[in-house]
């Protein structure tokens, strides 16, 4: 036999002695398990009937929860109800997802730096409806929209930011905007 091949067969043989005496050793250091005696009468009796006996007054076989179904559908007239909240045009309430609102945000801001502003703004509003009071969604969609020459929606947009954070980070920006769309919308 070769050098090397004594070598490898000494070091398996030297591994699976190792590894079979740690397993004793360890098995023999281990303390025994002790049986715990089982109590037969802490076992409830077992009921040999196939469907218990029900007490609201449901038959056997059908399910008891469609006496308790919940309609999750919005009041009838909800929307005059509550002339502030964010609700669709079925009354229902809008979804709220910052998450998603933020990352509509993102990709907007993406299409915007392309000068694609279509693109830009339907993210935009797309943000708006995760998150209606959205400051940052708000500026940035009346800035598309100034780029695309939309007056009335820039203002519109602009206004909202303004009422929405009046100190806010883009405020002066806003206010000059807003002076200038202004401006525009007089020499019309």
């Amino acid at each position: 036999m070769s050098v090397q091949f004594r070598y490898l067969l000494s070091t398996i043989v030297f591994a699976v002695l190792c590894l079979g005496l740690s397993g004793v050793a360890v098995a023999q250091q281990s303390p025994p398990v002790e049986q715990v005696p089982t109590d037969k009468s802490a076992t409830p009796p077992q009921n040999n009937a196939e469907n218990p006996p029900r007490s609201n007054g449901v038959p056997a076989g059908e399910s008891s929860s469609k006496q308790t179904q919940i309609n999750i559908a919005p009041p009838a007239n909800d929307a005059k109800s509550h002339p502030g909240a964010d609700l669709d045009d079925d009354g229902a309430a809008l979804p709220y997802d910052p998450m998603k609102a933020m990352k509509d945000v993102e990709v907007g801001d993406f299409y915007y730096k392309q000068d694609n502003y279509k693109a830009a703004i339907s993210r935009y509003r797309e943000a708006l409806q995760y998150q209606p009071h959205y400051a940052e969604a708000t500026f940035h969609l009346a800035e598309a929209l100034a780029k695309t020459h939309d007056i009335a929606g820039a203002t519109e947009n602009y206004e909202a930011y303004l009422k929405l954070l009046p100190d806010g980070p883009h405020a002066k920006k806003a206010q000059k905007a807003l002076e200038k769309l202004k401006k525009e919308e007089a020499k019309k």
